[in-house]
């Protein structure tokens, strides 16, 4: 029973990021890389979708207030993990960081619980891509059937048609796979110019909607709860729940990409570690 609470000593954790040869894993990743993987898991469908929906339907001005509240959480939890990085200066995974201070067991039971976070939030985020596939193909007059864009569980309640297998979504999750296998440089390199689209989208929204502020808009600054909406699957408050749905789970993708990045790297090589940067950017992310 003790067995299970062992913990593995620093000074081992520490001998074996320092091993070289075949079985260690080679440093691909500076800190460039690691920096740009932490804005792409900042700047997600959370504020390109979220907000848009909690502005118009829920805290209009006040959102800013949310802004500031989540900064300084993700502040605080930032300071949290370049604390465990400076401690514990290996992989930078919550695994490790349990493994060496609470045991084995508790480690156990953190890895596979990032291994169920990380399954669900890319499936999630890969069927919500597979409905934005769905709206562009409808600019064009085309459109995947729904028995072939839904999983058996959905059900088109206008038509009753059941879905059976959504084939967008399994096509996304196959091709970042296919990326991640290429390679961790060039799965952080398509990262990279995602990345910097995101951003060129953000700036580019910010200098044209800057002219159409219009401070009248602010007032009331917190407005005033409503009350008797209609709460239907096509109703605002409903699209409203789907779109954060979707947000809530659109970082996970990004940490996926990261975790997957650093464990594809260890079953090739079985043994080794990341920057230790990680810890940190890791942490702003959350």
């Amino acid at each position: 029973m003790a067995n299970l609470f062992a913990r593995k000593p620093l000074d081992k954790l520490m001998a074996e990021a320092q091993e070289v040869g075949e079985h260690s894993l080679k440093r691909s990743l500076g800190p460039t890389n690691l920096v740009m993987l932490g804005i792409g898991g900042i700047i997600g469908a959370g504020l390109f979708v979220r907000t848009a929906a909690a502005i118009a339907d829920r805290a209009g001005p006040s959102v800013v207030l949310a802004f500031l509240l989540a900064g300084i959480g993700c502040a605080f939890a930032g300071l949290c993990y370049a604390e465990f990085a400076s401690m514990i200066p290996v992989a930078g995974s919550a695994y490790t960081y349990s493994y060496a201070t609470m045991g084995e067991f508790i480690a156990w039971i953190i890895g596979w619980d990032l291994v169920l976070e990380y399954a669900v939030g890319a499936a999630t985020v890969a069927i919500a891509w597979s409905e934005y596939f769905n709206r562009v193909l409808g600019w064009f007059h085309l459109r995947i059937p729904y028995e072939w864009s839904h999983s058996p569980f959905e059900m088109d309640h206008a038509t009753g048609v059941h879905g059976m297998i959504n084939i967008p979504a399994v096509f996304i999750l196959l091709l970042l796979t296919l990326l991640l296998i290429r390679g961790t440089k060039e799965s952080a390199f398509v990262n990279g110019i995602i990345v910097v689209l995101k951003v060129s989208i953000v700036l580019l929204v910010i200098g044209i909607g800057w002219g159409y502020v219009n401070p009248a808009n602010h007032t009331p600054f917190i407005p005033a709860p409503m009350c008797g909406l209609d709460r239907g699957p096509g109703s605002e408050e409903s699209q409203t729940r789907h779109a954060h749905r979707h947000s809530r789970f659109a970082r996970h993708l990004h940490r996926s990409l990261r975790a997957v990045f650093l464990r594809a790297e260890r079953c090739r090589h079985r043994r080794g570690f990341s920057d230790t940067w990680t810890g940190g950017v890791g942490g702003f992310r959350h």
